[in-house]
């Protein structure tokens, strides 16, 4: 995720494919932290990068340089290792590099109007996809190799994504989620879910991979406003959450699983209330849960479900709530991570529990609410 502005002291912020670990890049260098601790476990003073991405909680970096040094093109991609500190191998573009997305099997790379699959192990290229120009290297990615997917815009004009196959190397369906253009997309780590927004931002759409025409929408606001991040929480099957950040600075929140589950019941069948008919069939605004200026409006920010655990809930003895941990990597410099608490009454509390600046801290400091 590339910043847009120069203000800012972040120029690009990724977390792992489990979300164990996140990567910064400043104009100095980059870093990677442990998401759980805080703890600052790699940097590198070298210059400025737009890309750093990691392969789980291995030593394996692919990093792309900002172009501010001869020797750090943004036409190159440097697959970096952070035990020895020494570049394993470079691949090498005629233009710009916008998108790195990895797992133990593939990489991909993304250039303006063409899409590289490589075999990760070897580097052998695998297939070349050619793309509508997409300017902001938008994409997601299923790092799990059962479904392991790519999403990519499909058109300039309108929101459709074109879902690939990266282990079959093959398009495996196209999604028409917007009227408008999209600004946002992410698929579940189990590559059965992909959730998109437009460039309106308004309405945030959950489709089921298998079934391309069908989806759940959810209302963020009335106003437009860019999405900047969203993130399902990790799970097997049904996610049990949706996040979403923007440029108003609130964080969003989903309740994708209970709300669905309560439709189910008032349905026949379970395929029957889990996939409407009506892609503007939104579900009820109780389900969705908001913490306004979490972060500074304006400022770009990343948001990931890093955890799920379930609790007594303390207003039910009986009762079995969910609490979500959500961290946030802001591009004015600072690590967040949140609790929200809900309840089966769909009662939800937030709690700030760390708050840390990126550019001094090398270990997280609690902080609660």
């Amino acid at each position: 995720m590339a910043n847009q502005s120069s203000s800012y002291p972040i120029i690009c912020a990724s977390f792992n494919q489990d979300n164990s670990a996140f990567a910064i890049s400043t104009k100095d260098g980059f870093k990677v932290f442990d998401s759980s601790t805080g703890r600052l476990c790699y940097e590198r003073v070298v210059g400025a990068f737009v890309i750093v991405e990691m392969l789980y909680g291995s030593s394996l970096l692919a990093i792309v340089g900002a172009g501010e040094q001869p020797f750090l093109s943004p036409r190159r991609l440097c697959l970096f290792n952070t035990t020895t500190g020494t570049a394993l191998r470079e691949l090498n573009f005629l233009t710009s590099i916008l998108a790195v997305r990895l797992n133990r099997k593939r990489l991909v790379v993304l250039l303006q109007e063409k899409t590289y699959i490589y075999d990760s192990n070897s580097l052998s290229i695998l297939d070349t996809i050619d793309t509508v120009p997409n300017l902001k290297g938008l994409c997601a990615f299923s790092p799990c190799l059962d479904s392991c997917f790519l999403a990519i815009p499909a058109s300039t004009t309108k929101g459709s994504v074109l879902v690939y196959n990266v282990m079959d190397l093959h398009s495996y369906c196209e999604i028409d989620a917007h009227r408008g253009p999209l600004a946002a997309i992410v698929l579940s780590s189990n590559g059965m879910y992909i959730a998109t927004a437009s460039e309106q931002g308004t309405i945030i759409r959950v489709h089921l991979v298998s079934e391309a025409t069908k989806s759940y929408s959810f209302r963020r606001g009335t106003y437009p406003s860019t999405i900047f991040s969203l993130s399902f929480g990790p799970s097997m099957r049904l996610p049990d959450i949706l996040v979403a950040t923007s440029t108003s600075g609130t964080l969003h929140a989903f309740s994708l699983a209970l709300a669905i589950n309560q439709r189910s019941r008032r349905s026949s069948s379970f395929l029957g209330s889990v996939l409407p008919n009506s892609l503007t069939d939104a579900l009820d605004p109780a389900h969705h849960h908001v913490l306004h200026n979490a972060v500074s409006a304006g400022v770009k920010s990343c948001a990931v479900v890093r955890k799920i655990e379930k609790v007594p809930a303390s207003s039910l003895s009986k009762a079995v709530a969910c609490r979500f941990t959500i961290s946030v990597v802001t591009y004015n410099g600072y690590f967040q991570e949140y609790t929200l608490t809900i309840n089966n009454q769909n009662e939800a509390v937030w709690a700030l529990e760390r708050e840390f600046n990126l550019s001094t801290a090398t270990q997280a400091l609690s902080k609660k609410s």
